[in-house]
């Protein structure tokens, strides 16, 4: 990696005790609700949906019901797709973050639906939890504005004249992010948390991990392409189509849902000094380089698992999804006495335009 985690350190706390202020105010709310800061019956039943919308149409692939019409057969294989950007925003996003469940178990089991939806729970909660939350927007340990020699996420990282178009062609990379990642993102992942020393706080070695991990690929290939390719009475090249065009929905859906929160012009993408600290404290850091969209819109927030509310999930990402738009109140008003940014896209469309614009300027122009 780039810089060396335990030497890039955030300034203290604010002396105006922002996030202290919004920490007790969130309590406070938790408190006089008398209701969890986990999962509540609404979260149970969006978990049974979602796992539906994946695992239903897979029953119906397997099985070639539909192998006389081959319309319905990618249909279904589309509808997977939600279902794979569904459980991972809403199920098994809450339950990695420990935020689903008070019980251990329970959030283990969730989070580990990743691992047979073709991914490595553990390679996640290193990427994500760890790094992505730790230093949101800084080059070199921030994975999410790490996109390859392709796509320019950073205004730190070199430019290359094919920048300039990479608010058309990002796209497209967007939707392939999937088909990478179920093949041979987790494997480079992991070889290099251990050289950095991440895969130690998992508890894990090495050895058993990189077998964990093939174990997990070989049952998920098996599963969604080995079945299909001998029961569902189509075509091989129908199946592997299929099978494609399944990960490139869910990969630019999940993009799409990620990038429009942070990639964007109100971001701030600080770098650390000389000394490898951080001119803001952690939870300001957090709003500089936040965004949050579409807060009105209940069919989007519900399907993205509330991840239109990024701002909230970054200050409290152990209190599940489904408590974001109260707690959006108090740490807007918050945030406000503070002096401090809440930038917010009011529609999903304009963060997406937003995005795209930050796209074109960071192929474009040198800035900070």
């Amino acid at each position: 990696m780039a810089k060396t985690l335990q030497l890039v350190k955030f300034a203290p706390k604010s002396p105006d005790g922002f996030y202290d202020n919004v920490k007790a105010r969130v309590n406070e709310y938790f408190s006089a609700t008398s209701i969890s800061k986990q999962g509540n019956t609404g979260m149970y039943i969006k978990t049974a949906a979602m796992l539906s919308m994946y695992f239903i149409p897979y029953i119906f692939i397997v099985t070639g019901v539909f192998q006389q019409h081959l319309w319905v057969f990618y249909s279904l294989w589309l509808i997977m797709g939600f279902g794979i950007a569904g459980i991972g925003t809403s199920v098994m996003h809450d339950s990695n973050h420990e935020a689903y469940s008070n019980n251990n178990f329970v959030n283990s089991m969730l989070g580990g639906v990743l691992n047979i939806l073709g991914g490595y729970s553990r390679n996640w909660r290193m990427q994500h939890n760890i790094l992505h939350h730790t230093y949101t927007n800084v080059e070199g340990l921030d994975e999410d504005i790490e996109a390859g020699i392709l796509l320019r996420m950073s205004p730190h990282k070199k430019r290359y004249s094919f920048h300039k178009y990479q608010h058309w062609y990002a796209w497209f990379l967007y939707g392939i992010m999937n088909i990478y990642w179920v093949t041979a993102k987790d494997y480079k992942g992991l070889v290099k948390y251990n050289k950095t020393g991440l895969l130690r706080k998992e508890k894990i070695s090495f050895r058993r991990a990189i077998t964990e991990l093939s174990l997990y690929k070989v049952i998920y290939f098996g599963y969604i392409l080995v079945l299909p390719l001998l029961f569902s009475g189509v075509a091989w090249y129908h199946v592997v189509l299929g099978f494609v065009l399944m990960h490139m929905l869910a990969g630019l859906l999940l993009a799409c849902i990620f990038q429009l929160a942070h990639v964007m012009e109100t971001s701030e993408f600080p770098e650390p000094t000389e000394q490898n600290r951080m001119e803001n404290s952690w939870a300001v850091h957090q709003l500089l380089n936040t965004a949050n969209f579409a807060p009105h819109n209940r069919i989007l927030s519900w399907f993205i698992g509330g991840l239109n509310y990024q701002i909230e999930h970054h200050l409290f990402p152990q209190i599940c999804h489904m408590h974001y738009p109260r707690l959006s109140v108090i740490v807007k008003e918050t945030a406000a006495e503070h002096n401090l940014p809440y930038n917010v896209q009011p529609t999903f469309r304009m963060a997406l335009r937003e995005h795209a614009m930050m796209l074109k300027k960071l192929g474009r122009e040198d800035f900070n």
